[in-house]
């Protein structure tokens, strides 16, 4: 139980971090272009809105992925 127990405390750790950076998103310069990029794909129609900003998850993924992989190197 303390492993679940500590896993809780991450996770809710990482969605306060979350929460703050969504928070402060729009102060930052340049991060109010995410999900506005060129290359997201964007249809309006008189009845139909389609969106699927595809360059900004293909941007979000490496950042993570980066991340994710100095964190591995650091921790051996």
């Amino acid at each position: 139980m303390p492993s679940l127990a500590k896993l809780l405390i991450v996770l809710g750790l990482g969605l306060a971090a979350l929460g703050v950076l969504l928070w402060l998103v729009p102060r930052v310069p340049g991060l109010d272009r995410l999900g506005r990029l060129p290359g997201d794909i964007r249809i309006e129609r008189e009845n139909v809105r389609f969106y699927f900003p595809w360059v900004s998850c293909l941007l979000i993924s490496a950042l993570v992925t980066l991340v994710a992989k100095l964190i591995t190197y650091w921790r051996k």
